[in-house]
């Protein structure tokens, strides 16, 4: 057990920058999942995060010397302006590096509080490399986001105030992981005065660099990494950081976007805040502990880290909410192309809310229908499933599929009849301004794009689904070249919404 670490989170200095938060009842999401449901505000602070407490008291353990020289972090956003409000209050000069993807509303954030800001690369890691050669050419001391003992202290704090502010019955206590400062300052202090208490990380499951760790026993390098919970986005937790995870949490929970999306929703609905993605994690992977283990009458507490969301974002987060509450099923159903088909078949679905409806004309046999219901629960779609099936219509579940719930249901169209070699595949690159030309420049003309959807989601990445004419002898060439353009993909191509609307 780290013992050392409770010392030094109860003597670390965040309340000169630091509030103590409040603990809020969640009593709609308690009533639904039957046990007490606490959220801890650290979406409440200055900066709407709980990184200011591990950057402040990182900078107020520098020596004179090393303030002297000016401070340098690399961040997306929270920690960027947890360093520069420390750096402020502490009239230090502060240089921090961000993606050249960083919205802009976080950039000028970082420099009204009179940091420099160095816009540098697409990615979190481009920006810490850069962030690491500016350090060593200029002397800078280094800040880092989460694996340093003082700022594993300062994010400690909050499970000091957790248990002085609640003193009753706590069964399990669910935080987001990242690179593991937070979990590690609050677990360590937790399980050395109430040991009683489970510790639960939650990770985007597209994320969940923990997890692999935990399994493999070491720290491991995820290939690629998510980005809709940008705040959790890494792909290597701390060395320090699972040290003191592997003695002191119990057990990691993953969630996925859809279930991120309805925990935003769940937050907003019981304190009418908007959390960012990563600040509504742990509430994710709450529901999921219930669900998994059954849990019921216990007192379950969630840290809501922070709420830097981009407003752009809120559409995107209110579609897939229903989603990853289970209330609404996407379908593809096959309906015969005749005269009172479409009747018949709305009058299949019974009084349920559509949520959408598309459709086109493909030849004069069958016709396909995308189809969006407000539903119950998952076991009432398997239900309607079942009852389509016995009336004779073919349905594809497509609810979980990312490509369908991301692109086909805002494409216009239909088949293509005579469409030759065409290959599907999704695409994400960084969103900036001329991102998109740049994108298509780097594809060149070597192929026809006979199918192309981008949709702006409001995050630092664009996504865009592709239909590429490509003769089979040339598929090898293909792949060779969407290598070296860089762009992470995926191919589509034998997706069941692509075959069934689009092929």
């Amino acid at each position: 057990m780290p013992d050392h670490y409770i010392r030094k989170i109860l003597e670390a200095r965040v309340y000169d920058v630091a509030i103590e938060s409040p603990i809020s009842e969640m009593n709609f999401l308690a009533q639904r999942l039957e046990n007490q449901v606490l959220l801890k505000r650290e979406d409440l602070q200055s900066i709407f995060s709980f990184k200011l407490r591990g950057a402040y008291n990182k900078m107020v353990n520098l020596s004179s010397q090393e303030k002297s020289r000016g401070v340098i972090a690399a961040s997306a956003g929270n920690h960027a302006q947890g360093v520069s409000l420390a750096a402020q209050k502490m009239g230090i000069h502060a240089t921090i590096v961000m993606p050249t993807t960083t919205p802009e509303i976080k950039v000028l954030s970082v420099k009204g509080r009179g940091a420099q800001v160095v816009l540098h690369g697409d990615s979190f890691e481009e920006a810490y490399i850069h962030s690491q050669a500016l350090k060593e050419q200029e002397g800078l001391t280094f800040i880092h986001p989460y694996d340093d003992p003082d700022v594993i202290a300062g994010q400690g704090t909050i499970g000091m105030e957790i248990l002085r502010q609640h003193s009753g019955p706590l069964d399990a206590v669910f935080i987001p992981v990242g690179g593991g400062g937070l979990i590690a300052g609050v677990s360590a202090y937790i399980k050395f005065v109430r040991p009683e208490i489970k510790i639960i990380g939650v990770e985007a499951e597209d994320a969940a660099c923990l997890h692999a760790a935990r399994k493999a026993g070491q720290r491991v390098t995820l290939p690629q990494v998510g980005i809709f919970a940008e705040g959790v986005a890494v792909a290597r937790i701390g060395e320090e950081t699972f040290r003191i995870t592997q003695q002191c949490v119990d057990d990691v929970i993953t969630a996925n976007t859809d279930e991120i999306c309805a925990a935003i929703k769940d937050v907003f609905d019981d304190t009418r805040s908007i959390a960012e993605p990563s600040g509504a994690l742990a509430v994710a992977g709450l529901k999921n502990y219930v669900k998994q283990t059954g849990a019921k009458h216990q007192t379950l507490l969630a840290i809501n880290s922070g709420a830097n969301v981009n407003f752009d974002r809120l559409r995107h987060i209110s579609e897939r909410s229903e989603l990853g509450e289970q209330r609404e099923g996407i379908l593809a159903v096959t309906i015969p192309e005749r005269p009172g088909s479409f009747k018949a078949f709305c009058l299949a679905l019974g009084n349920r809310n559509i949520t959408e409806f598309n459709y086109r004309y493909a030849d004069h046999q069958d016709a396909q229908v995308f189809v969006g219901l407000q539903i119950a629960s998952f076991a009432e779609r398997q239900t309607l499933i079942q009852k389509l099936n016995e009336l004779g219509y073919p349905v594809e579940d497509l609810s979980d599929n990312e490509t369908a719930k991301l692109h086909i249901r805002h494409m216009v169209g239909g088949h293509c009849p005579g469409l030759k070699n065409e290959r599907v595949y999704r695409f994400e690159f960084p969103e900036r301004p001329g991102a998109l030309m740049r994108f298509l420049t780097g594809l060149g003309q070597q192929w026809n794009i006979a199918m192309f959807h981008y949709r702006n989601h409001g995050a630092a990445f664009g996504r865009v689904l592709m239909g590429l004419q490509v003769p089979e002898t040339e598929i090898g060439k293909l792949h060779q070249f969407l290598n070296e353009l860089g762009y992470r993909y995926q191919e589509e191509t034998s997706n069941p919404a692509y075959r069934l609307f689009l092929s």
